[in-house]
């Protein structure tokens, strides 16, 4: 039996390897390595839920690390990497108002600014010095960090990313302070998955006419008339 003291070294270790993949989607250009760090992400939250899952026993956390590895690491991933390959779109190199530098910058300030602000509301607290005010912090700045990365990408694929890490930041709130129930974290999970179905025709057909849209569908492969062969 692991004793508690080497669990939450490993959750401690698991925080650093968020704070590396968040900052990695805010700086690569290459969608491919976006996709993959967001589902190492997705996995980190996978096991710390498994985590604390072995500290606390509740079956909730259980269920949330199952349902995020198979939707967050396995589908969503899967998905987006197959629309990126059929409309060949590589590499995002366009930005909004922030470069990546800029971005890492700002997204360390906001760290440590969510650092001394719960640091002041959770003075002379117990939970001040715990994992969970730590997974407070990180949580919350995680969510600033996708919201940057989807105010500061012009590719629809990459914002939806964005969008993704930000749900990830919400979820690591939700498991160190709010004990999200499993049917809300459910219900973010087919959001999630309507996101991408909507990423993938935004990412086609924004700039389009209808008729224009149709033959793009035909020319990525993504719409085959019946009778067509494939």
């Amino acid at each position: 039996m692991i004793d508690t003291s080497t669990i939450e070294g490993i959750i401690r270790i698991l925080f650093v390897g968020i704070i590396i993949t968040a900052a990695y989607i805010i700086s690569t250009r290459n969608l491919l390595s976006v996709v993959s760090v967001y589902a190492v992400q997705s996995l980190t939250l996978v096991f710390i839920a498994l985590a604390l899952y072995s500290l606390e026993g509740s079956l909730v956390l259980l269920a949330i690390a199952i349902i995020t590895f198979f939707s967050k690491v396995l589908i969503i991933p899967y998905f987006i990497t197959t629309i990126q390959e059929r409309i060949r779109i590589k590499r995002d190199i366009e930005f909004h108002f922030l470069n990546p530098t800029t971005s890492l910058l700002i997204s360390m300030v906001l760290m440590l600014v969510i650092y001394m602000v719960l640091s002041r509301i959770m003075q002379g607290t117990p939970a001040r010095e715990s994992l969970f005010f730590f997974g407070a912090v990180l949580g919350i700045s995680l969510m600033l960090m996708g919201m940057m990365v989807t105010f500061s990408r012009k590719r629809v694929i990459t914002k939806a990313l964005g969008f993704l890490s930000m749900e990830n930041g919400v979820l690591l709130f939700g498991l160190f302070v709010t004990e999200l129930p499993f049917i809300i974290e459910f219900l973010i999970i087919i959001d999630l998955i309507i996101l991408v179905l909507l990423t993938t025709i935004l990412s086609v057909g924004i700039d389009s006419t209808l008729e224009d849209y149709h033959q793009r569908l035909h020319r990525f492969h993504l719409w085959e008339e019946p009778g067509e062969d494939s």
